[in-house]
């Protein structure tokens, strides 16, 4: 049950990056034809691009790793017997898991460092801080994605 959950908000997340994605590719194209027509692109469409980007990308991390679409190199352990394949599996997981969570953790203090701060873009003037929130979730789900994923592969070894 809880897995299930875990993959429809995983794949909500990603549902919302993508659309995000969408947006960019709108207004690139819309400050592109700006630019090529009128002479006038859209004012800072290189701030929002980079912001929007990081965002997509935050919230493509959970459902690309349930998904297991990371990039693995298992040139080493391939040739090996099936559980010690499952241990390294079981073992990254857990390593990712902390490493999400260290993100997650240190993207706290970035957040709380870039709004007392009042850090904002260049041109358009908009807060910074903006993006931090999404990946300060992605990471969290990340983070958990990556327990169960190590727990669920361990009662597959004990099942068989």
């Amino acid at each position: 049950m809880f897995s299930k959950q875990l993959h429809n908000l995983s794949s909500a997340f990603a549902i919302v990056g993508g659309a995000t994605l969408i947006i960019l590719v709108i207004l690139v194209v819309t400050s592109i034809i700006g630019r090529a027509i009128f002479s006038r692109p859209v004012p800072g469409d290189f701030e929002i691009v980079a912001v929007g980007t990081a965002i997509s990308v935050f919230l493509f991390l959970p459902y690309c790793y349930l998904q297991q679409g990371n990039v693995a190199v298992d040139i080493f352990i391939s040739h090996m017997p099936s559980w010690v394949q499952r241990a390294m599996d079981i073992l990254a997981a857990v390593l990712f898991g902390f490493i999400a969570g260290l993100f997650a953790w240190r993207m706290v203090y970035g957040f709380s460092d870039t709004f007392s701060n009042e850090d904002i873009s260049m041109i358009l003037g908009f807060p910074l801080w903006l993006a931090y929130p999404f990946g300060i979730a992605s990471f969290m789900l990340l983070s958990v994605s990556c327990f169960c994923t190590a727990i669920a592969t361990l009662r597959e070894s004990d099942n068989e």
